[in-house]
């Protein structure tokens, strides 16, 4: 059974709100998205400790925090005019073109950009 690629409604770069979990209500840029999983990580948010041993003799061994995956529900999206979470929306714009738009104030966040149909 094939593992097909989700839409996910945040791209790299964007700043998200936290909605649950053990860092509710924290907010952060995204880092990379994985669609496949349905997963994406955010700057300075699911932090954990990883313990690490040196592979060689120059390599430093010891505990290390670094971000993890979070799942894509558990993250919406933060307008930058308005500055409050919000849902996206889609919008053609009369030049043909598709947008993201803010459901709060009305406002494109940014132009989809087409990818593989030329």
């Amino acid at each position: 059974m094939e593992n097909k690629a989700k839409k996910i409604h945040v791209k790299k770069g964007d700043t998200v709100y936290v909605l649950s979990g053990k860092d509710k209500k924290k907010s952060g840029k995204v880092l990379s998205v994985f669609p496949d999983k349905g997963m994406v990580l955010v700057e300075g948010v699911n932090i954990v400790t990883k313990h690490r041993k040196p592979r060689n003799a120059y390599q430093q061994g010891g505990r290390f925090k670094q971000e993890v995956p979070i799942h894509s529900s558990k993250v919406m999206l933060v307008c930058d005019k308005c500055k409050s979470p919000t849902k996206v929306g889609k919008k053609i714009l009369e030049n043909g073109q598709k947008s993201r738009i803010c459901k709060k104030c009305g406002e494109v966040i940014d132009i989809i950009k087409e990818t593989g149909e030329e």
